[in-house]
C-alpha cells in the first residue's frame, strides 16, 4: 500500500470517526441508527452509497484512534475498494500511520498463495501539508521500523539462526551506513565470555555476538541497546513443555527489537549515537549441551551456577552487557529481553515490565510509552528477592531459590553484571509478554508486535 499526505479528497472511499454524541448531527443519522450502529469504540459501519466507512471511537484520544484505524484497515483490505482517504490533523497523524501500517500487517512469507488486497493507495487529508509533512516522515519510519522488527521475529528458527542473524546485521548496516562488528566462537572464547558459550554449545549454529553502531557527527548523547537474542529456545536440558515450546522463535524479539531501533534512529537522522549489542545464540539439547549443576565463568569473572537451562537468557545477557559496557561508555544502558513468563503474571501480556534504580529515567520512559502508545509499567527491586539468588557453590544462582517474583529476580540477576557506575545509567526491559501475541490487540496482529521500537523511538527523539 503506498500512503500519501494530500489536501484533496479523491478516493474511492472516506473514512471518518465519531463518538456516541455525535451521530445525532451527523447527515447519515438516519442511517447509522437503523444499521444499530452507536459508536462503540472500534465498530464500524460501512455506508456502501455514500462512499463512506464509519468509526466508532470512545473519544479522540490518539491510543482510540490507532485502533479504530487498525480495525478500519483490516475491514478495508477485504474490500474491493482500491483508494482510501483517512482524515488528520498533526495529533493524530502518528497513531492513523500506526493504525495503518501496524494494524494492516500482514506476514505472509510462508504462505504459498497469499490473499492480495485490492487496496492500493491510501491518502492522509489536510488542510496544510507543510504543516504535517515532517510528522508523517517520522510515523512512517518509525511504524515500518516496528513492521521490520516483526518480520524478524516472525521468521522461523530454521531461517534465523546466529550465523543468518549476523547476516541479517550486516545487511542492515549496509543499507543504513552502519559500523558492523561480528565476533564468532574464536573470538567470544578470548573474550572469555563462558556463560554466553555454554548456551549455545549444543547447537548446530555457532553463537555470535553482533555490535552495530550509528554515529552521528555531533552526537548528544550515547545510548547501549542489548538484546537478547535466542533465536530458538528449547529450553536446554531443562526441557521446555512440547507446547511451551511452540512460538519459541519469539525468544529472539529482544534482539530483533534492538535491530528496529537502529534502523529507525538512523533513518530518522538523531543527533544521538546509538550502539547496538546482541548475543545470537540457540538453546539446544545433545551431547555437549550444557546441564544444571554445572558452575560457569562469565565474562565478568563471577561464577555462576546452573539450577536450570531455561533460564537462558541472562546467562547470555550477563556477558553482553559485560561485554557493551567495556566496550562503549553510554549515558543510557537499557537491555531488551523475553526473559520471564513471569512478567506476564505480573503485568498481563500487553505491558513491558522495566526495572532498574534510576527513578528520573522510569519516568521518562513513561512518558515517552504514553506518547507512542505502548504499555510500560515498574517493578521494584528489593534486597529480600535478592538474597534468594545466593549459591552455596558460586558467586550467584541463575534462578531464585524460590517460585515467587520471577521477573524482579531475573532483573536482579542482571543487576549483578552491572558496574556500579552505570547502575544509574541501566533499565532492564521485560518483553515477554508484549513481544508476541496469537490474538490480535489495538494495532498488534497475530505474531511478533515490534514492542519497544516505538517508545524507545520517541525516548531518543526527547533528548537534549
Amino acid at each position: 500500500m503506498k500512503i500519501n499526505l494530500t489536501t484533496t479528497t479523491q478516493t474511492d472511499l472516506n473514512v471518518t470517526f465519531i463518538e456516541k454524541n455525535e451521530i445525532e448531527n451527523s447527515p447519515h443519522s438516519k442511517v447509522l441508527n437503523n444499521a444499530g450502529f452507536s459508536a462503540e469504540q472500534d465498530s464500524i459501519c460501512f455506508l456502501h452509497e455514500s462512499a463512506l466507512l464509519v468509526c466508532g471511537v470512545e473519544d479522540s484520544e490518539n491510543d482510540n484512534i490507532r485502533s479504530a484505524t487498525s480495525v478500519a484497515i483490516k475491514a478495508l483490505k477485504s474490500a474491493n475498494y482500491k483508494s482510501v482517504s483517512f482524515p488528520v490533523t498533526k495529533e493524530n497523524i502518528p497513531a492513523i500511520v500506526e493504525g495503518i501500517i501496524l494494524g494492516g500487517y500482514e506476514f505472509n512469507n510462508y504462505k504459498s498463495k497469499p490473499k492480495k488486497s485490492k487496496l492500493k493507495n491510501i491518502s492522509l487529508v489536510c488542510e496544510n501539508i507543510m504543516e504535517l509533512q515532517s510528522t508523517f516522515e517520522e510515523a512512517i519510519i518509525i511504524a515500518e521500523a516496528t513492521a521490520y522488527t516483526r518480520d524478524i521475529v516472525n521468521m522461523t528458527p530454521e531461517d534465523l539462526n546466529p550465523p543468518s542473524f549476523a547476516d541479517l546485521a550486516k545487511k542492515l548496516a549496509k543499507e543504513n551506513g552502519l559500523e558492523c562488528t561480528i565476533l564468532g566462537e574464536k573470538k567470544l572464547a578470548k573474550e572469555k565470555m563462558g556463560s554466553m558459550l555454554a548456551v549455545g554449545r549444543a547447537s548446530r549454529h555457532d553463537s555470535k555476538l553482533i555490535h552495530l553502531c550509528y554515529k552521528p557527527a555531533n552526537a548528544k548523547k550515547i545510548i547501549s541497546l542489548v538484546g537478547k537474542g535466542l533465536t530458538y529456545d528449547s529450553g536446554g536440558l531443562s526441557l521446555k513443555p512440547a507446547t511451551s515450546m511452540v512460538t519459541m522463535k519469539m525468544d529472539k524479539a529482544g534482539a530483533c527489537a534492538v535491530l528496529g531501533m537502529i534502523k529507525a534512529v538512523s533513518e530518522l537522522k538523531l543527533d544521538v549515537e546509538v550502539n547496538v549489542f546482541i548475543g545470537a545464540v540457540e538453546n539446544m539439547i545433545g551431547g555437549d549441551a550444557y546441564k544444571p549443576d554445572d558452575v560457569l565463568v562469565s565474562r565478568s569473572g563471577k561464577t555462576i551456577e546452573v539450577r536450570n537451562t531455561d533460564a537462558e537468557g541472562r546467562l547470555v545477557l550477563a556477558d553482553v552487557l559485560d561485554y557493551a559496557q567495556d566496550k562503549v561508555e553510554a549515558d543510557y544502558l537499557f537491555d531488551f529481553a523475553t526473559l520471564t513468563g513471569a512478567c506476564m503474571v505480573a503485568l498481563g501480556q500487553y505491558t513491558t515490565g522495566i526495572m532498574g534504580h534510576s527513578n528520573k529515567i522510569k519516568h521518562a520512559l513513561y512518558k515517552s510509552a504514553n506518547n507512542s502508545g505502548e504499555l510500560i509499567a515498574p517493578l521494584p527491586f528489593n534486597k529480600h528477592l535478592k538474597k534468594q539468588l545466593k549459591s552455596n557453590i558460586a558467586d550467584i544462582s541463575n534462578i531464585s531459590s524460590k517460585p515467587y517474583g520471577g521477573a524482579i529476580t531475573a532483573g536482579l540477576f542482571l543487576d549483578n553484571f552491572i558496574k556500579e557506575e552505570n547502575k544509574e545509567r541501566w533499565i532492564h526491559f521485560d518483553i515477554a509478554g508484549s513481544a508476541y501475541t496469537e490474538t490480535p490487540w489495538d494495532c498488534n496482529v497475530y505474531g511478533g508486535t515490534g514492542a519497544g521500537v516505538r517508545v524507545i523511538s520517541d525516548f531518543l527523539k526527547s533528548l537534549k
